[in-house]
C-alpha cells in the first residue's frame, strides 16, 4: 500500500511538473536554456579552482586540531572550537559544491526548471530580461549577480515553497542562491584565516607548554 501511494505521489508531481513545464512560452524557453547553458559551463569551469579552495585549508585545519588536543587547560578548548568552526565552513562548502555540481550535470532539464521558475515570478517579462542578460555576461561571478537579480524583486513564501520542489532550479533562485554566495566568500576567507589560526595555535600551544 504503501509503495503505491509512493509511486502515485512520484505520478502527481511528475504531472505536475509536467503541466509546468508545457505552460513555458518560447522566450521564457530560450532564455532558460541560455542561462542553462552559461551556468553550467560556470560551474564545470570552476571546479578545479573551488576544489582547490576547498583543500588549501584542509592541512592547516588539522594543524590547529591537533595543536588543541595538545594543548592544555583553556587554551585547548578555545583551539579545538576555532578548529571545529572552521571545519563546519569547509564541510558546507564541500557539500553546497557538490550539489551544485550535480545539478549543472544535465543542462536541458535544468533549463527546463529554470523556465519553470521564470514563469512562476509575478514579472515573467523583466525576469526573463534580466536573466538573459545575467547569462550573456558569463563568468563565476554569474552566482553574485543571480543573487543580485532575485533581490531586487519581491518574492512571496509561496514563490520560494514553490521552487523547492525543482531538485536543480533551486539552488540558482532565492533563498539558496544567497546561501552559495555567502558559503563561497567564507571559504575564500577560510584560507587565510586558517593559516593564522594554525600558527597562532602553534605558538599558544608551545608557550602553554613551556
Amino acid at each position: 500500500m504503501k509503495l503505491r501511494q509512493v509511486k502515485s505521489l512520484g505520478s502527481q508531481a511528475n504531472k505536475a511538473a509536467g503541466d509546468l513545464a508545457a505552460k513555458v512560452d518560447d522566450q521564457t524557453g530560450e532564455a532558460a536554456k541560455k542561462a542553462a547553458d552559461v551556468i553550467a559551463l560556470a560551474v564545470r569551469l570552476a571546479r578545479i579552482p573551488t576544489a582547490l579552495i576547498l583543500c588549501a585549508p584542509i592541512p592547516f585545519i588539522i594543524a590547529t586540531a591537533v595543536m588543541g588536543l595538545l594543548a592544555d587547560g583553556g587554551v585547548r578548548w578555545v583551539i579545538l572550537a576555532a578548529a571545529v568552526v572552521m571545519l563546519v565552513v569547509s564541510g558546507a562548502f564541500w557539500g553546497r559544491r557538490r550539489r551544485i555540481i550535480h545539478a549543472v550535470e544535465e543542462p536541458d532539464k535544468l533549463a527546463t526548471e529554470l523556465g519553470i521558475m521564470i514563469s512562476m515570478t509575478d514579472k515573467v517579462e523583466e525576469t526573463r530580461g534580466a536573466l538573459s542578460r545575467i547569462a550573456g555576461a558569463g563568468g563565476w561571478r554569474i552566482f553574485s549577480r543571480l543573487k543580485g537579480l532575485w533581490s531586487g524583486m519581491a518574492m512571496t513564501s509561496r514563490w520560494i515553497e514553490g521552487i523547492g520542489d525543482l531538485p536543480r532550479a533551486r539552488y540558482f533562485g532565492p533563498p539558496k542562491i544567497g546561501t552559495t554566495v555567502t558559503v563561497a566568500v567564507a571559504a575564500l576567507w577560510l584560507v587565510p584565516i586558517s593559516i593564522v589560526v594554525a600558527l597562532v595555535s602553534v605558538i599558544g600551544t608551545i608557550a602553554g607548554s613551556i
